[in-house]
């Protein structure tokens, strides 16, 4: 039975990879290193410390700890700048809509993000009352696709593993949803994220009816918004 949703942040309830692609690019290029869209879908869903070892590749032994992380603060930064412009208007389709379906039917919800901005984004947002709980990078030691911070958001929330349903877009956020035991719910494109148990094209498509169905027949036979 569905007791809890677990949201992903970006790119589920708000867009704000273009945000951290620019703050990745700009860092890069002051660091001389090559970067553009393809080595940036590398980092999506993963912490800001494994993002910077990414970006940085055979260049890491360069640096010392201290100043790998004052490289993250620095992307922080600049990330945090052109996150100044959001606003409850950014909050992307349907997911206000949705909120309020579980809030109505008592269902727990959660945010959990890899982002240790995740708080301040949810306040940016207007939307620190729709949630139980907000986990980011710094309420957990191991980041996704580790399944910690959906099992921190479970008992947080008094859930099952079995109960909670994660909304993502990343695939390391689906390794982590399965690691824990949890359905999962895609958010983009279905050649991306076939992992799921079901996939929408975005949050216009969820509702509460679609994902109850998750857990009472199997994703195989579900139609119109569910991709396999």
């Amino acid at each position: 039975m569905l007791s809890a949703v677990l949201f992903d942040l970006d790119g589920v309830i708000v867009e704000t990879a273009r945000f951290h692609y620019l703050a990745w690019s700009e860092l890069a290029q002051e660091l001389g290193l090559p970067f553009d869209e393809t080595k940036n879908e590398e980092l999506k869903g993963v912490s800001r410390a494994r993002s910077l070892e990414l970006l940085l590749g055979n260049a890491g032994n360069r640096f010392s700890a201290a100043e790998k992380h004052d490289l993250c603060e620095k992307k922080n930064r600049a990330y945090l700048r052109l996150c100044e412009s959001l606003s409850p208007a950014s909050v992307l389709p349907g997911v206000s809509k949705f909120l309020d379906e579980l809030r109505l039917a008592g269902i727990g919800t959660a945010v959990c993000s890899a982002s240790r901005s995740a708080e301040w984004i949810i306040g940016r947002l207007g939307l620190v009352g729709n949630f139980d709980t907000v986990l980011g990078g710094g309420h957990v030691s191991r980041p996704k696709p580790d399944p910690e911070v959906f099992e921190l958001a479970r008992q947080k929330l008094g859930a099952a593993a079995a109960d909670c349903l994660v909304v993502e877009d990343a695939v390391a956020g689906l390794a982590a949803a399965r690691a824990a035991g949890m359905k999962c719910l895609g958010v983009g494109s279905p050649e991306v994220l076939g992992a799921a148990d079901a996939v929408c094209a975005d949050m216009t498509e969820v509702t509460l009816e679609f994902v109850r169905r998750l857990f009472i027949a199997p994703p195989a036979v579900e139609a119109g918004a569910a991709h396999r």
